[in-house]
């Protein structure tokens, strides 16, 4: 299973519902999707470091916050408060022992241009 961020005009939640729903049919595990109204706002979550953790963590397997840190080499407490952001993004899950982990094998970040008229 893949996540899928994108940039999204309003209302495309109706769209995604759709393709979830024909992939559930098709006995398939839906694509985790998620979407900004902007590519300001999907940057300004998903910054580079960020998207770092998320490779370091897919790298080293279900791990603490603390030991993700370690692998990062970087301060724990920024690490915690990005693994807070990306876990509320539903980016990064949390075992019933504390141990977070990405559940996802790939992210595609999708950013679609402007149409010229």
């Amino acid at each position: 299973m893949k996540a899928i961020i994108e940039v999204a005009r309003r209302g495309s939640a109706v769209r995604t519902a759709r393709q979830q729903l024909t992939a559930a049919r098709q006995g398939r595990s839906p694509d985790f999707r998620l979407s900004f109204e902007s590519a300001r706002t999907l940057f300004a979550e998903l910054t580079p470091a960020r998207l770092d953790l998320l490779d370091t963590l897919r790298k080293v397997g279900p791990c603490s916050v603390y030991a993700l840190a370690k692998a990062a080499e970087r301060n724990y407490s920024n690490v915690h408060t990005d693994v807070a952001r990306l876990e509320e993004l539903g980016l990064i899950e949390r075992s019933e022992e504390s141990t977070i982990s990405v559940p996802y094998d790939a992210v595609e970040i999708v950013l679609p241009l402007a149409q010229v008229a």
